[in-house]
C-alpha cells in the first residue's frame, strides 16, 4: 500500500502556539499511511508544490487580509494552482483550511466579508450545522450543535450568494445563537468545492494538551484578567467533557485525513 503525502502549511509566522503540536499528533495517528512535510509559509515564504496528495493549512496570528507581498502572493498562487488542478485532473487533491487560512481562502474566492470582531472570540462555544453541514461527512458523529475551541479577532459574515452559486460552495456551520446580540452570526465552516473545506474554529485542539497549557499559573492569571474567571473555568470544563472538545478533536481532522487517504486509494485502483 502506498503512503499518502501530506503538506502542512504552517501559517503561525513563528508565534508560540499549540496548533502545530496538535496537528502533528493527529497526523501521527496515521503513521504508516501518511507522511508529512511542513512548510513555513509566513516565516520563510515556503509553499508546497503539486506533488503532494493532500494539504492542511493552519491557523495563525494577525490580520488575514494583510501580507508582505511575497509569502501571501506565493500562498495565493499555490491555492489557485491546487484549485485549477482539481478542476482539470482526475486525481484530486483535498485541502483543509483552519481559522486564519480559512479567512484567507474566503477572501481569495470572494465568498464573504472578512472583518474585525467587535471583541475577541476566546474559549469553547457551540457551533450549529446548517442542512448542508448535517450532510457533510467531515462532521459525521458530531452533535448539532457541536463544541469547538475558537480563538480569533476576525470573522466571516455577509456571504456573497452569487459567488457561492458560481463556485458550487456551501455554508456548513454558523456561530452560536445569541438572541440578545443584534449582530450577524459568523460563518464557521464552508465547503468551497468537493475537494476544499475550511473551518473558522480549531478542530485540532487537543483537550489534554490545552488543559496543561491553560492551567500554567502565569497563563491562567492572564486569561482570567483578560476574559474573566467564569469563561476560564467554563473553557476547562468543556475541555474535560467527553462529548464536547474531545468529541470534535476525535472526528473532524481524522475524518478528513481518512477521506483523503481513501480518495487516493480509489485513484490507484
Amino acid at each position: 500500500m502506498s503512503v499518502a503525502r501530506l503538506a502542512i502549511l504552517d501559517m503561525y509566522d513563528g508565534a508560540p502556539n499549540q496548533g502545530m503540536r496538535c496537528i502533528k499528533d493527529i497526523v501521527l495517528q496515521f503513521a504508516g499511511k501518511v507522511d508529512y512535510e511542513v512548510f513555513d509559509v509566513r516565516g520563510k515564504a515556503e509553499v508546497p508544490d503539486l506533488s503532494f496528495d493532500f494539504y492542511l493549512s493552519t491557523g495563525g496570528p494577525g490580520n488575514p487580509l494583510e501580507g508582505d507581498g511575497n509569502w501571501d502572493a506565493k500562498y495565493y498562487a499555490w491555492l489557485q494552482a491546487v484549485w485549477t488542478w482539481n478542476q482539470h485532473q482526475t486525481e484530486k487533491k483535498p485541502v483543509f483550511f483552519i481559522c486564519h487560512s480559512y479567512q484567507m481562502a474566503v477572501n481569495f474566492f470572494n465568498l464573504a466579508e472578512v472583518t474585525d470582531r467587535r471583541t475577541m472570540s476566546f474559549g469553547t462555544f457551540p457551533v450549529h450545522l446548517t442542512d448542508a453541514g448535517a450532510e457533510e461527512h467531515i462532521f459525521d458523529g458530531l452533535n448539532n450543535p457541536f463544541w469547538a475551541a475558537d480563538f480569533r479577532f476576525y470573522q466571516v459574515t455577509q456571504p456573497n450568494e452569487d459567488r457561492f452559486e458560481e463556485l458550487g460552495a456551501s455554508i456548513l456551520a454558523l456561530e452560536k445563537i445569541r438572541p440578545h446580540v443584534p449582530l450577524e452570526r459568523a460563518i464557521m465552516a464552508i465547503r468551497f468545492s468537493p475537494e476544499m473545506i475550511g473551518v473558522q474554529f480549531h478542530p485540532e485542539a487537543d483537550p489534554e494538551g490545552m488543559i496543561s497549557h491553560f492551567i500554567e499559573p502565569e497563563r491562567r492569571e492572564a486569561v482570567i484578567t483578560e476574559h474573566g474567571a467564569e469563561k476560564y473555568h467554563r473553557m476547562l470544563a468543556d475541555m474535560r467533557h467527553p462529548r464536547r472538545i474531545m468529541h470534535t478533536y476525535n472526528r473532524i481532522l481524522p475524518q478528513f485525513i481518512e477521506q483523503a487517504i481513501a480518495a487516493g486509494e480509489m485513484v490507484l485502483v
